[in-house]
């Protein structure tokens, strides 16, 4: 924060969303002494902790991120590893260096678990407010903010903290999401199409397996990519002074393409070069020019996302056996009509030429990923705050503007100091921030910032 907007430390802070950023948000406050804190967390899922990442059962669906970069703690990286030991559910033999993807079910009950702890360490105090229900607005007040709740109640505070994670793409047209009301019983061997080849259709992929569903899987996206897997390794070390800062992206993409040929011509995994670059993500986006960062997001983020979001070993290796035996096909494409009927007659123009294929499938499903346009957010407070001028989308609408100590800011420029925001919905100003990891740095500083 700004040293004009940290001059009275608020005592009473609501944070908006209670999945993995709110709980990790929550956890980073109460690590304060203050007596007179007060934290409000409001969430309208009926568990805390798990947000769309986290709420799945099934036990293919595991953590793109081994267990010892999990901790909840940016001070503690070992935290969520003991909590695995002291519940038995690694090996004794096994270190934290050893590669481990829990399944993200796991994760949802730690998290879950901290929670409650952390409910019954301030419950004597009054400390922490746990609320079931959605919140509809966040209106700045005289004294602070005001968040409106669906039940017809609000709540009042010194200030504001949206965490509301990831919001999806609606589904769009006759596609449907995975698991929605919609998602029906199905043919076990008929053929399905996924929009999308990212690690929303691998999941979808690894729920049909589950379900016995044995038909063809169409998977299309612009490019056709498959994100590639995780292999244990020892990222490169990197000054800030070795990276290009501020310059266009077609400069910046060549020197990284020559980083990691040069690293491989000395036997260095690419992954080592991606993984040592990460640490300085964030400042080279915050340094790029609006063209750059735009043409990052139209033409190079698939090339990247495959690169740097990447796949357990043992999801990959099924994977990748279903697209050799013909079990996934992946078309590289655009969707450019669809006829319902008993099935959905699909044309998919190849993104090589102008050949147009049509495929029959019993159901569509939408795998596209996140929400590409802010202001048609699904949520209702994200949503509330942008019509009324109270936030605006970032300059590439993938998250709300928000300064670099995470404060929204309004239509007319204005910054605020009632309303902040962490985790996904700030990646327009952090872009790299969509990962536990990350977060959980930038809710420890957010927390020193407000708390001392």
């Amino acid at each position: 924060m700004s040293g004009r907007a940290n001059s009275i430390i608020p005592s009473s802070i609501i944070i908006v969303g209670g999945g993995a950023s709110g709980v990790v948000m929550a956890a980073h406050l109460l690590k304060s002494a203050n007596p007179d804190l007060r934290v409000t967390l409001i969430e309208k899922r009926p568990h805390f902790g798990q947000g769309i990442a986290y709420s799945t059962l099934l036990s293919a669906h595991v953590l793109n991120v081994s267990a010892a970069g999990m901790s909840a703690y940016a001070d503690d990286p070992g935290n969520f590893w003991r909590w695995l030991q002291g519940r038995g559910l690694v090996d004794p033999e096994q270190t934290p260096q050893t590669p481990f993807y829990a399944p993200r079910s796991l994760y949802a009950r730690y998290l879950g678990e901290l929670l409650d702890d952390l409910e019954a360490r301030e419950q004597p105090t009054g400390r922490l407010r746990l609320i079931h229900e959605e919140s509809l607005a966040i209106t700045p007040t005289a004294s602070g903010v005001e968040v409106a709740l669906a039940n017809g109640t609000s709540v009042v505070a010194h200030l504001a903290i949206l965490a509301t994670g990831h919001d999806e793409q609606p589904a769009q047209g006759h596609a449907i999401r995975m698991g929605s009301e919609a998602d029906t019983a199905l043919d076990p061997e008929s053929r399905v199409m996924v929009l999308g080849t990212g690690l929303s259709m691998v999941d979808a992929f690894l729920a049909l397996e589950q379900r016995g569903h044995t038909g063809e899987i169409v998977a299309v996206s612009r490019r056709g990519l498959l994100p590639s897997p995780h292999r244990k390794g020892n990222p490169i070390k990197l000054d800030v002074a070795d990276i290009p800062l501020g310059t266009q992206l077609s400069y910046f993409v060549g020197w990284f393409r020559d980083l990691i040929r040069e690293n491989q011509k000395a036997g260095i995994d690419w992954r080592d070069v991606v993984d040592g670059l990460r640490p300085f993500n964030q400042k080279i986006w915050q340094n790029w020019p609006a063209s750059a960062k735009r043409r990052f997001v139209e033409h190079t983020k698939a090339w990247w996302d495959i690169h740097r979001h990447r796949m357990a070993p043992e999801v990959y290796a099924k994977v990748t056996q279903a697209v050799q035996s013909g079990r996934i096909r992946l078309v590289a494409g655009r969707v450019v009509g669809i006829t319902p009927g008993e099935a959905f007659s699909v044309d998919i123009q190849s993104r090589h030429s102008q050949l147009v294929e049509t495929f029959d499938v019993a159901r569509i499903y939408d795998c596209s990923g996140i929400v590409r346009d802010i202001s048609t957010s699904s949520n209702s407070v994200v949503r509330s705050l942008v019509d009324r001028g109270l936030a605006r989308p970032d300059p590439m609408r993938i998250g709300l503007d928000v300064s670099a100590n995470c404060e929204i800011i309004a239509g007319d420029g204005t910054v605020s100091r009632k309303i902040l925001a962490v985790g996904p919905l700030t990646r327009g100003t952090f872009f790299e921030i969509d990962a536990i990891p990350d977060i959980r740095v930038q809710c420890a500083r957010l927390s020193k910032q407000l708390l001392g």
